[in-house]
């Protein structure tokens, strides 16, 4: 059995360069979640569980910036807001480390052991990717389900992620499922089942406040 990566090989990009159209226009990471930023919150959550974190942002990157770590914006050749794929290769494009851990700025429930559970997984399998499934919504009995942003990889795929989006790619799992990946089920005793509840819209960031009390 191979050794997982060490937390100190570990770089995790929270993505929060979206449009926040569902949520008005709104920029969705500084929305606030029990008086704290989501990104932020995401980043307090993330800071034990890794070596380095950077933000992906295209707003307000002087407000991102204060939370403390390096800020990066979208790949140009994309496009303007042109999803996850775009985050995530700018943050291959800044990683230092050999491995990248993405996670969603609007899912601030996410699991304190994420990091670890995903690195465990590649010890056991030759993979690229290691992807969090579990339930989403958190409603009882719910079947747990890829979570593609939730994700570990080896900083060596952006090679691969560059020639998916310059082909016209734009679905994470699409260029995921072009590699070897295993998945991570999220769904054992002791793991909230409302761990991946993301918030889309301002509704349903209130939904996330209540399920955390």
């Amino acid at each position: 059995m191979l050794a997982p990566p060490r937390k100190e090989s570990i770089t995790a990009v929270i993505l929060a360069g979206g449009r926040g159209s569902r949520m008005g226009g709104v920029d969705k990471g500084l929305q606030l979640f029990h008086g704290v930023p989501l990104a932020q919150q995401a980043l307090l959550r993330l800071l034990p569980q890794v070596g380095n974190v950077i933000i992906n942002a295209n707003r307000n990157i002087a407000e991102y910036e204060s939370f403390g770590v390096p800020v990066w914006p979208d790949d140009n050749a994309l496009g303007d807001f042109a999803g996850p794929l775009a985050g995530m290769t700018a943050a291959l494009r800044h990683c230092t480390t050999p491995y990248l851990l993405t996670v969603p700025c609007d899912a601030p429930l996410f699991p304190l052991d994420l990091a670890a559970r995903l690195a465990n997984a590649f010890a056991s399998a030759d993979v690229d990717f290691a992807v969090a499934s579990a339930p989403h919504s958190g409603l009882p009995g719910e079947p747990c389900r890829p979570q593609p942003v939730f994700s570990l990889m080896k900083a060596a795929m952006r090679e691969s992620l560059l020639a998916y989006t310059q082909l016209g790619g734009r679905k994470v799992s699409a260029w995921m499922l072009q590699h070897r990946v295993v998945y991570v089920p999220f769904d054992q005793a002791g793991d909230a089942a409302n761990a991946f509840f993301n918030a889309n819209t301002l509704e349903e960031l209130n939904t996330a406040q209540f399920l955390s009390k």
